[in-house]
Formats: structure tokens, sequence, C-alpha cells
């Protein structure tokens, strides 16, 4: 084990959220884990080690369907806090079996690749749409006239949220997402938390009326969806499981395609190789979210004392997998610092691994490449028109914006 007294990796420091990749380089060349005391958290930098993790079952998304916050150590989140955590706690990414098998079985009856593949023509003339307006204007935030309005409006769609009710998701997400980073303050906290009222409010009046009107939309199969011995979403996991795949479903595309874009203006031969043969759309989706990894950090709780490389890691503890280290280790990944969109072998964890797999992973493929092909073909000056600035958060990686210019 190595310790992390002088370390680069500063989760807080501006010029480590900007570009973590070098810090990640010497966190594995340090050893396969490190504690980190300011997070209290068990650093967990190599692709193998975190590949194998994401499927060992003496970790956990949660430790509450075994031990109270007593049991295990920890102190229960504060009570002001409670909308959130209800909010949060009841949807798949944060439950273990059997809680998480049941739930997961029952939306993936609602959620098939036959409905995800009947969606491509509409994601396909949106982005082209999107695109247009951006040509339009010659020029834009990349990130609010294209890669933002996608995905919501997909998950949208499928979800059955009418186009007028709208509006609020992406700010409700958002602030929602604000608790996913570390060590939240009190005033994401309180965002979280009237986000969250505020979502849920929505989302039951939403799920009443398709109740006594169903309809073909995601929340109406939702509701019908069971299985042979009856089993049902509680109303409470409907909602949860409603805005976990609004968040999900869109949080990691809109980062995937600007810190995309902005990699491939920094490696112009990229660019160009792309803008030549757009047949390396599907091989650039993966490898651009490799890259620039839109999720870097994903935590587990150790539930059974486990060992790393010598280290006794015990029950109780908490460990974070670091994805965008996992994504360059040069183990895995030949020159993993250079950006080549024509990566044939790229298992990348962008998506995570074992039960907790994105189950909207085909969806994400789907509108990151549609975007990217409406922009090849409807913009193909596209270029940059100022350097963007990093949002301030590590664990969600993105862009506070991305302006260009077309013609």
């Amino acid at each position: 084990m190595a310790a992390a007294d002088d370390l680069a990796f500063d989760p807080w420091d501006p010029a480590f959220v900007s570009d973590p990749y070098p810090a990640y380089a010497e966190l594995r060349e340090r050893g396969r884990v490190t504690y980190y005391e300011p997070t209290d958290q068990w650093l967990v930098p190599r692709h193998a080690d975190v590949s194998a993790l994401l499927r060992d079952r003496r970790l956990g998304r949660t430790y509450q369907h075994r031990f109270t916050h007593e049991d295990f150590g920890r102190t229960a989140p504060p009570p002001e806090h409670e909308p959130f955590h209800t909010l949060n706690d009841h949807g798949m990414l944060d439950l273990e079996p059997p809680d998480h098998t049941r739930i997961r079985r029952l939306v993936s009856k609602a959620f098939t690749p036959r409905t995800v593949e009947q969606l491509k023509p509409y994601v396909s003339q949106l982005a082209r749409e999107l695109v247009d307006g951006l040509v339009a204007k010659g020029g834009g935030d990349l990130l609010t006239d294209v890669a933002e309005p996608l995905p919501v409006a997909v998950i949208a769609e499928m979800l059955g949220i009418p186009e007028s009710d709208r509006a609020p998701l992406r700010p409700w997400s958002a602030d929602i997402c604000g608790m996913y980073e570390l060590s939240p303050s009190e005033e994401t906290a309180a965002k979280a938390v009237r986000a969250s009222n505020e979502f849920s409010s929505y989302l039951r009046e939403l799920i009443a009326a398709r109740r006594k009107n169903p309809g073909d939309d995601l929340i109406s199969g939702m509701i019908a969806a069971h299985d042979e011995d009856d089993d049902r979403l509680t109303e409470q996991e409907l909602i949860s499981t409603a805005v976990l795949l609004l968040n999900a479903g869109h949080e990691a595309t809109v980062n995937s395609t600007v810190n995309g874009w902005w990699a491939l203006f920094r490696n112009p031969e990229q660019l160009a190789a792309l803008r030549a043969d757009h047949s390396l759309i599907p091989s650039a989706v993966e490898e651009l979210m490799r890259y620039d990894t839109p999720l870097q950090l994903f935590e587990r709780w150790v539930l059974d004392e486990i060992e790393i490389d010598g280290t006794t890691i015990p029950r109780g503890a908490e460990i974070a997998m670091l994805f965008g280290a996992a994504n360059h280790d040069p183990a895995v990944f030949t020159d993993p610092e250079r950006l080549d969109l024509t990566r044939a072998d790229n298992p990348h964890i962008s998506f995570s691994a074992g039960i907790h797999y994105c189950i909207g992973a085909p969806l994400a493929r789907i509108e990151l490449a549609a975007s990217m092909g409406a922009l090849l073909e409807k913009a193909p000056t596209l270029r940059l028109a100022a350097d963007p600035e990093r949002k301030p958060n590590f664990v969600i990686r993105g862009l506070e914006g991305l302006s260009v210019e077309v013609g």
C-alpha cells in the first residue's frame, strides 16, 4: 500500500480537475491501492482491479441491506437530507440484491433492446434538427444547442414526460447529481433536497395520470411490469427509477459529447481522419469515452473484508474505483494517452460492469453516434471558437460550455 501524503491526486484542485490523468499515472505506478485520508477512501487506479471489484459481491453500492449505520461504523445522513436519500436509495444504482435484481428485472421488461432500436429514427431526426439550428446560427454553444437537448428529449420522450414539462428536468438533474461529488457542501445538499422534492412531486402526479390512462411510454410500462410472482414496483421505486433513468440517461451522454469534441479539436489529425471516413464513428464513440471518461469515480462499500495486493481493507471501508485511471492503464491500452479513433481493442469501463452495468448503454451509443454523424455531415467546417472552461466537478467530468463556429 502506498501513502497518499504527497500525491498529485487532489479532487478540489482546479489544475487536477482540468487534467487528472498525470496524477492517475502516478497512482498506478505507486501500487494497486492507496488510502486517501481527505475522503477516507481507498483509491483503486488499475484496470484489472477496477474491473474485478465491480463484479465482487463482497462490495456493495449500499450496506443497509445487511447492516445498520451503527453496525457498519458509519453515521446516518442528516435528517434534513432525507428527501434526497429516499429518492436515491430506492433506485437500481444504489441497491443490492435481492431488491436490485427484482427492480432491474422489472425495468428491463419495459426497457428492451427492441424499444431502444425503435428510437433510432427519432434520435437521428432530432440530432439533425438540432445541428441544423446550430448551422443556421453560424455556431453557438455545442453544449446547450446539441449535447444537452438531444438526450434529455430522448429519455423524456421514452418516459412519457410531455414536452411542455421538460424545462426543469436538466436543472433538477444537475442539482441532484451534485451530491455524487466528493464531500458535497451543505449548499449542494440543500439544492439536491429541493430538486428531489420537486421532481418527486411532479412524477407522483404523472404516475397517477398514467395509472388512469396508460400510454406506450416507459412509465406506463413500468407501472404494468410484473413477473411470475406478481412482484411490482412500489410508487417510490417507480419515482426513483424514473429519476435515475433521466439522470443517468443524459448526464454521461452530454458530457461525453462535449468532452469528445474538445478532445477532437485538440487532436486535429484524428478529427481530419474522422471527417474523411464516417465509418469510424462507432470506434470513435468508444475511444472518446475512454480518452476523457465522463464518470471518473465510482464508489463501493466493503461488506466483507477484502485484500488487495497484500493490503487488508476492512468491512465498513469505502473503495473509490477510478474509472478515468483504469481507462488509461498502459497494461490494457497501448499508448493510452494518445487519442486513436481506430483503436480496435478497447475494453473501457465507462459504462461500469457487473450487475450495475449501465442499462442505458445501448441508447447512449445511439445518441452519441447520431449527434456525431449529424455534426460531421451538416457542419463539416465545425471549429472551436474559444477554449472552454472545465466544470469544477471531479466525479462527473464535463465542460461549462463549448463555443463553436460553422462556415
